[in-house]
C-alpha cells in the first residue's frame, strides 16, 4: 500500500542541496538518520545513499524496455511516490553495443558476462561489479540488473582504458568530444552507493571523481548532455517537487515523474 504523507513526514525528509560545497552536505533523512549526502566537486556533482535506509530500483523505459511487462516501468510508481529520495539517467540505449538489461522475470537486453553491472537483489541491497566475476553474490537471488560496457573503477582504480580507448570503450559523444556531460554509479567499501554527474567530463575525470569519493567499484552510466541529469524530491503534501543537481543539466522532461522514454535509477526509502 502506497505511503501516506503523514507517515512520510515520520520517515523521509528531503532537502533541497542549497550552496554547493565539496564536503558532504546531508539532504535526506530516513527514519530519523542521515540517509543520502550531496557534495560538489572540480566541476561534478556527487549523491551518497546509505543502503541501510533507502534502496535502488530499476525503470525501464517507454521506448528502452517497452511500457509493459515490468514491476518498474517508465515513471515512479505509486508506491514509490510518497518515498522517493532522488532519481537519475540510467545507462546507454538500449540498442547500443556492450549493454544488457533485466528486471523480474522479463529480459529486454540478454546478460553477457564480464560487462559492468548494477544489481539489485530480492532483500533490497544493490551492488555493482562485473557480470560472472564479481557479481551476483552466491546465495543471493537477483531481481534487476542494468550493464553498461565495462567497470569504470574496479578495486579504487580507474580502468587503464579512461585515457586512451575514449569513444569504443566509454561511448560515442556528440562531435567525438573528449568533454562531455557524463554520468555513474559507485560503491563505496562500507556498500554506500555513490553517484556522479557533470557536464563537461572526459572518462578520467569521471572515474577520479567517484574514486575520490571512495567508490571501489563504478559503472559508467549514459552520457552527453540531453541524456544526463539528476534529481532530488522535496516533499509537500501535494507530492514531491523535484530539484536539479547537476548546474547547467539540460534535465529531462516530466523530471522522472510523468512517463519517460529511458531507462532511470530511483533511490527509494525503506
Amino acid at each position: 500500500m502506497a505511503a501516506t504523507h503523514a507517515q512520510v513526514a515520520r520517515r523521509l525528509l528531503v532537502s533541497a542541496p542549497g550552496q554547493p560545497t565539496t564536503s558532504w552536505k546531508v539532504v535526506a533523512q530516513a527514519q530519523g538518520q542521515p540517509a543520502a549526502w550531496i557534495a560538489q566537486r572540480s566541476g561534478v556533482t556527487l549523491m551518497r545513499f546509505d543502503q541501510r535506509l533507502v534502496h535502488l530500483t530499476l525503470h525501464a523505459g517507454s521506448s528502452d524496455g517497452g511500457v509493459s511487462g515490468w514491476a518498474y516501468g517508465d515513471k515512479i510508481t505509486p508506491s514509490e511516490i510518497h518515498l522517493l529520495v532522488a532519481a537519475f539517467n540510467g545507462g546507454f540505449k538500449l540498442t547500443y553495443r556492450d549493454v544488457g538489461f533485466s528486471s523480474g522475470a522479463h529480459v529486454a537486453v540478454p546478460l553477457k558476462a564480464g560487462l559492468a553491472s548494477i544489481v539489485t537483489y530480492t532483500d533490497g541491497t544493490t551492488d555493482i561489479g562485473a557480470w560472472r566475476a564479481g557479481v551476483p553474490s552466491a546465495g543471493k537471488t537477483v531481481f534487476s540488473v542494468l550493464q553498461n560496457q565495462r567497470l569504470l573503477v574496479d578495486r579504487g582504480v580507474a580502468a587503464a582504458s579512461v585515457s586512451d580507448c575514449l569513444i569504443a570503450c566509454w561511448g560515442e559523444t556528440i562531435g567525438s568530444r573528449t568533454f562531455v556531460a557524463r554520468s555513474g554509479l559507485g560503491i563505496n567499501a562500507s556498500g554506500q552507493l555513490v553517484w556522479a554527474a557533470g557536464e563537461q567530463l572526459s572518462p578520467a575525470g569521471l572515474a577520479a571523481a567517484l574514486v575520490g569519493a571512495g567508490a571501489v567499484r563504478a559503472i559508467e552510466l549514459d552520457i552527453n548532455p540531453d541524456w544526463v541529469a539528476g534529481y532530488l524530491y522535496v516533499h509537500h503534501t501535494g507530492g514531491p517537487s523535484p530539484v536539479p543537481v547537476v548546474p547547467g543539466q539540460l534535465g529531462i522532461a516530466g523530471e522522472l515523474l510523468k512517463p519517460y522514454s529511458r531507462d532511470f535509477l530511483a533511490i527509494v526509502a525503506n
